[in-house]
């Protein structure tokens, strides 16, 4: 039987294509036996992108893929393929750039036609089954397109070459090298962040959909703390208020929903994502720092609290994705009406102000029902109802717990239960943090999450992307290595255990040997012993997820106090020649690679505290200041050649070398830009140093 002659996907774990097993349409893997089939048969690909959580990628499937007719037409004129985006990054980022060159946009599903050695000749995302509101249908655009590859192939091929080439160009292209960015970088950057941000509505951009872009708002936070531009302050805050405020922030059950439809933030795409939380978690966490507001400290404790909940294996670590869908509806499970506030609350003036509060009416924001909304302040309420701040906020606290109780009696969302080692690593990043900012006990779920993808991902050699189930597979990719990487050293700050560390060194060293180009002067995305696709692309830009190229560099800047002897500072001086022309043209494309610059140019702060344990007053002292180019580390209590030679470090590491404890006493030592603090016992002395020690 001819792997053709069957859907296949019930072999696979990613939870996205065994949605569509069950398809008529004989769906392949992207492996080389369906593209050996291809070439055999001289027949076009069709290549079907997506992800679980995908709202149109499961209305395609409704329509379409389900459709007796239309699978007919799929097997016999193409080799059908499905990928999982999530797993195949690399796959969708060639070919999303191509539809983004063809049409303008992009987006999911993406659906691809394709030679069978991979070169693009037709592109879109959602077809409707047959023509609608200017949309060619889909069976049409089968029928034409199987046609033309039998009729016009030369036409098909020389459209391919050219596009194939496009695509190249844009993925691969390096820039010529320039001087590395200047002690201006930031400021300019936060300049221009400022002139396109929705200074009504909170954001950027002067429309919908609205995306939360952590990095930037992470980037005006850190030009605030250097300038003291409360220009830069304003427009960061306005986006996290704006979120916390709005609909995207799920107000009953905590966590941030994928983006908003509109441009107040109200009405949002309703699946959530690991990283989207994960990220976000360090935005609230500065904003916290920054402000003491406890509305950022509510946001950051929820969202955690919604991570365990809900995102969280029992043996550690985390889930990716849960789905915008339930009960075959988009945002069932959370949206609201009175009634449903009424059944729930605890008396009638309990729901009335919950109503209130959050702009439940029986008008209804959405075909009817309510996404729950910050419509009226606690102040106000007080005053309208007679009663004391404290007691409205109990009073809406106890009628939250109560929906979020009988939301449980819903048909919940469809779960993503695969385990991304990259998106791990974001979160563990974002738990470490809070661990030093809120509450010691996060560093437990990121522990644990850590040690998970350390069991089941890393081979000590080489790390793989995905664990489903007990099936680990597909090659790490660049922010794989990357994040992961990044959130181990979190881990290690937030801790002082040194096995963390450890980790992200062994994490470096095989991410340069896969990744890091010395011609090109920069890391790619995919391994050089990966599978060789139709381009090579790199990730320099920040999107969803932060630029994995910047992140590579920052672990690559913090671990150099440890390792100066492996190169580290070289690359990631190179990194930013590479791209210094890019970033000055375009800071909010590149924010990441902004703060990378603006670290290496002023200076990480080190903070290195020689104790047995962290004090709990060093943490505040950690805790209760905005310190974004920060690296915290405990000095190992044991001989200091011990630790050294089992992470095969220097016996004498910079950042530890002579820095001991005073009289036993708990000891700290600041150092930036070649300039220490003597020994500090007292917190109160270490505030007094970091204003010597300011760029």
């Amino acid at each position: 039987m001819s792997v053709l002659d069957r859907n296949r996907l019930d072999e696979e774990a990613s939870p996205y294509l065994l949605q569509h097993a069950d398809n008529p349409v004989h769906w392949q893997p992207w492996d080389e036996p369906a593209r050996e089939l291809a070439r055999s048969l001289d027949r076009p690909i069709f290549l079907s992108i997506g992800y679980a959580a995908c709202h149109w990628c499961h209305v395609m499937e409704e329509e379409s893929f389900t459709d007796e007719p239309i699978a007919d037409r799929l097997n016999e004129y193409f080799v059908p393929i499905k990928v999982d985006r999530e797993e195949r990054p690399d796959l969708d980022r060639l070919y999303q750039t191509t539809c983004q060159q063809v049409t303008g946009g992009g987006g999911w599903p993406l659906s691809v036609w394709m030679t069978p050695d991979g070169r693009p000749f037709y592109v879109g995302t959602y077809f409707p089954p047959s023509p609608r509101r200017g949309m060619p249908g889909f069976a049409d655009v089968l029928e034409q397109l199987a046609a033309s590859w039998r009729n016009e192939r030369e036409a098909i091929e020389a459209r391919a070459d050219e596009w194939t080439d496009a695509m190249r160009k844009q993925v691969e292209s390096i820039p010529e090298p320039g001087p590395q960015p200047d002690d201006a970088v930031l400021p300019r950057a936060a300049e221009r962040m400022v002139a396109q941000a929705d200074r009504q509505f909170g954001g950027f951009g002067s429309d919908g959909p609205k995306f939360p872009h952590p990095t930037r708002i992470n980037l005006l936070l850190e030009a605030t703390a250097d300038t003291g531009d409360d220009r830069f302050e304003s427009v960061a805050l306005g986006a996290l208020d704006a979120m916390a405020e709005g609909g995207i922030y799920d107000h009953v059950g905590g966590g941030f929903h994928r983006y908003a439809t509109d441009r107040a933030w109200q009405i949002p795409h309703f699946e959530k994502m690991l990283y989207d939380n994960a990220t976000l978690l360090i935005s609230y966490l500065g904003g916290y720092q920054v402000t003491g507001r406890e509305r950022y400290a509510r946001i950051i404790d929820e969202t955690i609290t919604f991570i365990e909940q809900e995102l969280t294996h029992p043996d550690g670590g985390f889930y990716s994705t849960l789905d915008a869908q339930s009960d075959g509806k988009e945002g069932a499970y959370y949206v609201l009406t009175p009634e449903d506030v009424q059944v729930a609350a605890p008396d009638p003036q309990a729901a009335e102000i919950w109503c209130h509060r959050y702009g439940i009416t029986d008008a209804g924001s959405v075909e009817g029902a309510n996404v729950p909304a910050i419509t009226a302040e606690i102040g106000d309420l007080a005053d309208e109802f007679g009663m004391e701040p404290e007691t409205i906020h109990a009073m809406l606290d106890a009628v939250r717990e109560a929906l979020r109780a009988a939301r449980t009696n819903r048909i919940r969302p469809a779960r993503d239960e695969k385990i991304l080692a990259g998106w791990n690593g974001l979160m563990i990043h974002g738990l470490a943090e809070a661990a030093l900012v809120r509450d010691p006990v996060h560093r437990d779920l990121a522990r644990a999450a850590l040690s998970f993808v350390k069991e089941h991902h890393w081979n000590g050699d080489r790390l793989a992307r995905r664990w489903k189930d007990g099936a680990v597979g597909i090659a790490g990719y660049l922010d794989d290595y990357a994040y992961l990487a990044r959130g181990a050293i979190a881990c290690h700050e937030a801790t002082g255990n040194t096995a963390p560390l450890g980790f992200a060194l062994d994490l470096a060293d095989a991410m340069i040997e896969e990744f890091w180009d010395e011609d090109a002067g920069t890391f790619y995305y995919t391994p050089h012993t990966g599978e060789k696709l139709v381009g090579r692309p790199q990730d320099q830009i920040d999107q969803s997820l932060p630029a994995s190229v910047a992140v590579a560099g920052e672990v690559l800047d913090l671990l150099t106090g440890f390792t100066p002897d492996r190169g580290y500072d070289d690359r990631v001086e190179t990194i930013l020649e590479t791209y210094g022309t890019a970033i000055d043209r375009a800071p909010l494309q590149h924010a990441s690679l902004v703060s990378l610059a603006h670290h290496v140019v002023t200076g990480r702060l080190e903070i290195t505290i020689a104790a047995d344990e962290l004090p709990e007053p060093w943490r505040r002292f950690v805790a209760d200041r905005y310190l974004p180019r920060r690296l915290l580390t405990r000095r190992p209590p044991t001989t200091i050649d011990t630790v050294s030679a089992k992470l095969s470090l220097p016996s004498d590491p910079p950042i530890w070398a002579g820095r001991s404890a005073v009289d036993s006493v708990p000891t700290a030592y600041l150092c930036r830009s070649f300039t220490c603090s003597p020994p500090l016992t007292e917190p109160t002395a270490a505030t007094d140093w970091l204003g010597r020690l300011r760029p």
